[in-house]
């Protein structure tokens, strides 16, 4: 009797535990069943877009040309020097400050050049006094001789003494200017109207002839001198335009024209020297910024999309054309991009005409349904009006 008591709560342990390993098989099967009608339901997914959200591919110039790399630099600039040896007694001036022609700018010790030039105006009186000492006393021996009263040689001797005098008076003058223009060179003067780039001496140093003192830059009147690669020169000429960027004026392009192109080529990097003029006002204030540009040698028309408009997935560029209602994936042959615009040629893949997204989302698929929406408005005094549809928002049908 206990055995077969046993035996029973054996065999219905089995089953119970079988009940049990049989519960997720089922809770698995109904909800991949549940999944499968709702796929299969499921309707597909329409993209709703603006005609804002769209822009139409054209034929554009692309413009091409050697590169050329340099830095901004004053055509007007000046490296004003001491021309006499003396102390440095003031500095008129600090680096930044505006000058207008004919300012004071370093004031050097003046005191032994005066000292000379009073000796010099003293010899030039005493040399003027005996020169007409002179010629009074040639006058006398002309009036002797001419009554026979004096002999040749004593007039010959009053017209030497005479003549020595008259090459002391120019001496002595000389001497006297001399000393009066080193004079004004004590006070060191701004040539032109401009800016202090770069103050050189202190108060109390000793200036030797050639010694550098300070430099003015005219900032109206700055230039990109630029390099160019020797096997490109045969390209540039004087009057292409000339766009470029500046180092510390980041997002904002300038233009200029080629001025002039140096006619010898640098013997160690082999690049050519070549001038840029600005094209336009608002010039950099600051000299020598480092600046690169492209000249635009040439120009030719290309199919032409904007950066924005275009995916990059690795090696493949690609962008979504609108086929009717379908959005279709464009494999793309990408070419040059132009410097001027940021836009990039379009080799192959589309055709003048077609339309494309402007800015696509990620979440885009090849053969997608689209409908095209209105701009909504908001009519409000206080909110601006709403951007278009929410650039390719997803909706159901």
């Amino acid at each position: 009797m206990l055995r077969k008591t046993l035996l029973a709560l054996a065999v219905a342990s089995a089953l119970v535990a079988c009940g049990k390993s049989k519960e997720p098989e089922h809770a698995a099967a109904s909800a991949s069943a549940v999944a499968g009608k709702d796929g299969k339901d499921a309707a597909p997914v329409t993209l709703a877009i603006a005609a804002e959200d769209l822009l139409t591919v054209q034929s554009n110039a692309l413009a091409s040309g050697p590169v050329i790399t340099g830095s901004v630099q004053p055509e007007r600039k000046a490296d004003l020097r001491a021309e006499v040896g003396a102390v440095v007694l003031q500095v008129m001036k600090e680096n930044g400050e505006a000058v207008k022609k004919g300012d004071l700018l370093v004031r050097l010790d003046e005191t032994s050049i005066r000292d000379a030039l009073n000796s010099a105006e003293e010899a030039t009186r005493a040399a003027q006094q005996t020169m007409e000492q002179a010629e009074r006393m040639l006058a006398r021996q002309k009036t002797l001789r001419a009554s026979g009263m004096a002999s040749t040689q004593a007039l010959e001797d009053a017209e030497l003494r005479r003549n020595t005098a008259q090459s002391e008076v120019v001496a002595a003058k000389s001497r006297a200017v001399q000393a009066r223009q080193q004079l004004s060179r004590t006070g060191v003067r701004a040539p032109f109207d401009g800016i202090v780039s770069e103050r050189k001496v202190s108060n109390g140093d000793t200036a030797q002839i050639g010694k550098e003192l300070i430099k003015v830059i005219d900032p109206a009147s700055m230039r990109f001198e630029g390099l160019v690669s020797a096997d490109k020169i045969g390209l540039v000429k004087v009057g292409q335009p000339v766009r470029f960027r500046i180092n510390g004026y980041p997002g904002q392009d300038f233009m200029g024209k080629v001025k002039r192109v140096d006619p010898s080529a640098n013997a160690v990097t082999r690049q050519v020297e070549v001038l840029v003029a600005f094209a336009e006002q608002g010039l950099p204030k600051v000299a020598g910024l480092y600046a690169e540009g492209r000249i635009e040698a040439e120009s030719t028309d290309a199919l032409m999309i904007p950066d924005s408009a275009l995916v990059q997935s690795g090696d493949q560029s690609y962008t979504w054309r609108v086929d009717g209602k379908k959005l279709k994936k464009a494999v793309l042959v990408i070419g040059a991009r132009d410097a001027r615009s940021g836009q990039w040629e379009v080799r192959s893949g589309l055709a003048a005409g077609d339309s494309v997204l402007r800015v696509p989302s990620a979440s885009m698929k090849d053969g997608q349904t689209i409908e095209m929406s209105a701009r909504k408005v908001v009519a409000s005094a206080s909110a601006p009006a709403a951007p278009a549809a929410a650039n390719a928002a997803p909706k159901g049908n």
